[in-house]
C-alpha cells in the first residue's frame, strides 16, 4: 500500500496517510479539522532491494560468461609471463661476469 502526502491549505499542516490505491483521498485534517485537505504529488519512495543483492552479471548469457572467462584466464597466462620475465625466470641462464 502507497503511502500519501496530504496539506491542510487553512493550517499548512503536512501529514502522510498510509493508504490503499483505491481507497478515497482524505479530506479532513487531523490538526485543524478543516475539509479541504489536498493530496499532494510526492516523489515517490525508491526501490529497495532485500536478499543478498541483484548483479548485472546474474543474468548474463552463457556465451558472454564463456567469452569473459577465457578472456580472464588469458590476460592472467599473460601476467604471469611478464613477471617470470621481470624475475629471470624465463628459461634462459645468465653467465655472471668474473670482475
Amino acid at each position: 500500500m502507497p503511502t500519501y502526502e496530504y496539506q491542510c491549505p487553512d493550517c499548512n499542516h503536512v501529514f502522510e496517510e498510509f493508504q490503499s490505491i483505491t481507497a478515497k483521498p482524505r479530506r479532513d485534517c487531523p490538526v485543524c479539522g478543516g475539509k479541504k485537505v489536498k493530496r499532494l504529488i510526492g516523489a515517490g519512495s525508491g526501490l529497495i532491494f532485500k536478499g543478498s543483492g541483484f548483479y548485472q552479471t546474474d543474468y548474463r548469457s552463457e556465451s558472454y560468461k564463456k567469452a569473459a572467462s577465457a578472456e580472464s584466464s588469458s590476460e592472467s597466462k599473460a601476467g604471469k609471463a611478464v613477471s617470470e620475465s621481470k624475475s629471470g625466470k624465463s628459461g634462459t641462464s645468465q653467465a655472471k661476469d668474473p670482475a
